[in-house]
């Protein structure tokens, strides 16, 4: 008559992502960061397809998905990242979607984004440049020095214009004198 029958009902199944979330951004590992501690030094590239968080010293290039750079790390290389938080020092290009330098970071090189922010107190000497892709797009290009653009200037020699005149830029270029 009055029967005891538990009611069990299945989990519910996990959310998918739409096949355009798959597309823009590689799901990240369920595991724990891989840590490079504050008194390991590393010689050579490291390459992972999850998170790295470094807090020791690289002196390589670095390629994962998501990346720490602990207040004490010194990167020596090349940054190559979904998503990189930057609190120590880094003397490379970075390339990411996403880069965050913080307030006690100090950045010698290039960078090349989807999102950036910087706060206050950061040190950053190099070029920033957006792109839509910057994972897939080709490394920024250095920008020529200007004695190595002197020293590709042909000279040339012009005639005096007159003296109440100011001399244009291209008078400004080098010009050999004969002894």
């Amino acid at each position: 008559m009055f029967s005891s029958k538990s009611k069990e009902t299945p989990p519910p199944p996990p959310p998918q992502a739409s096949s355009s979330t798959q597309q823009k951004r590689p799901m990240r590992s369920s595991s724990a960061p891989s840590i490079i501690s504050g008194d390991l030094v590393v010689s050579g590239t490291l390459s992972s397809t999850g998170d790295i968080q470094i807090d020791g010293k690289v002196e390589g290039n670095v390629n994962s998905t998501g990346l720490v750079i602990g207040d004490k790390a010194f990167i020596q290389g090349d940054v190559m990242a979904e998503d990189v938080t930057v609190r120590g020092r880094v003397k490379g290009s970075i390339r990411a979607r996403k880069v965050l330098l913080a307030a006690t970071c100090h950045v010698e090189g290039d960078i090349l984004h989807e999102a950036f922010a910087v706060e206050t107190g950061a040190f950053f000497e190099g070029n920033c440049r957006h792109a839509d892709n910057p994972l897939a797009a080709e490394p920024m290009r250095a920008v020529a020095q200007p004695s190595q653009v002197a020293a590709a200037v042909t000279p040339i020699a012009r005639p005096a214009a007159d003296a109440t005149q100011r001399p244009s830029a291209a008078t400004f270029a080098p010009i050999k004198t004969g002894s």
